[in-house]
């Protein structure tokens, strides 16, 4: 039987969890914190991220990355972006010799721009046919009440990426498609939140559908100008990874990103808003990443731009909005 490690018991990592476990797959949820992995085993719960679902019975939790680990074909990342470095080097010890690490996150690294699967590499020091990610249209709110969804599973080797295919495929509500881009479909998943973020804002400054249509449309213009600068299959966007990650980050309310963006839009400060959001929003700390990153490829990203001028320089909305509508628009060979 296939066997799965999945570190991270916020609301996607549990509900991974729960995915791989319905899949057949054995499965080891690891957490920090000891109340949150005791509810899981005793109650088959997460009281705090997923409160009332029923896990299920077969999910394990531990505090213990070794017991986690012990036999696994997977490792499965998902924590906050900006603390994969430190733990995975914590982890790195315990990795089952042939075992492939997954990547949920969905961020870039601050300081080095580097994407999730780059970090992991470098850490873990493993080659990339031993790394895959997962990235989509996936709503932890929806998953665990079992709506129907898809997601991509990315990875160079095509046949790594069938076997975790395999490992979470769930019919009738959970379905996986394979790819070998993984450059596209984790620049998809990290750009999208820092766009959800442009739309909350517009959001809750009470701007109307034109302006949401506008800031998705030119936001994964933007994320298709970064994916070619970095070698990806633009095909990738127009999918699950892309267009449709960033249809659902920026229009639920369910997602933190475009809440977070909407909470500043009504006139919170940043700090009032932490304080309020109890789950990482992961394009508030990756839109420096990202507008880094573009910046080393010469790549013009606006949206990103005042997106970190209101998250981070002060900028107010208002001001945001008339420094995007001010620009000279610049002919663009392929639509607008």
């Amino acid at each position: 039987m296939t066997k799965a490690a999945v570190f991270g018991t916020g609301s996607w990592g549990t509900a991974f969890a729960m995915i791989l476990t319905e899949a057949g797959t054995r499965t080891t949820l690891w957490g920090r914190r000891e109340e949150i992995v005791k509810a899981i085993d005793r109650d088959q719960e997460n009281p705090d991220y997923l409160p009332g679902v029923k896990l299920p019975a077969a999910l394990r939790a531990t505090t213990d990355p070794a017991e986690a680990l012990d036999g696994a074909d997977f490792a499965v990342l998902a924590v906050p972006s900006q603390t994969l470095r430190q733990n995975l080097a914590a982890w790195v010890p315990h990795l089952p010799p042939d075992s492939v690490l997954v990547s949920l996150m969905k961020g870039i690294e601050l300081g080095t721009a580097k994407r999730m699967s780059e970090v992991i590499r470098e850490v873990a020091g493993v080659p990339e046919e031993r790394v895959a990610v997962i990235s989509g249209p996936n709503l932890a709110g929806e998953i665990v009440q079992r709506q129907p969804a898809a997601t991509v599973v990315a990875c160079v080797d095509e046949k790594v990426a069938e076997r975790l295919q395999e490992a979470c495929h769930v019919p009738p509500w959970f379905r996986p498609y394979t790819n070998t881009d993984v450059v596209g479909v984790e620049l998809g998943g990290a750009v999208k939140n820092v766009i959800a973020l442009a739309v909350g804002v517009a959001a809750g400054m009470g701007l109307g559908d034109n302006v949401r249509a506008m800031l998705m449309t030119r936001g994964l213009a933007e994320i298709s100008r970064l994916g070619a600068a970095l070698g990806a299959d633009p095909h990738t966007f127009s999918g699950l990874a892309g267009m449709g990650d960033l249809v659902a980050t920026c229009s639920s309310p369910l997602s933190r990103n475009r809440t977070f963006g909407e909470n500043l839009g009504r006139g919170m400060s940043l700090a009032e808003v932490v304080a309020k959001t109890k789950q990482t929003a992961e394009g508030v700390k990756s839109c420096e990443s990202v507008l880094e990153l573009a910046r080393r490829h010469g790549v013009e990203m606006p949206i990103t731009e005042v997106v970190v001028g209101v998250v981070h320089e002060g900028l107010s909305p208002s001001e945001a909005a008339t420094l995007l509508m001010s620009r000279a628009p610049k002919p663009e060979r392929y639509g607008v």
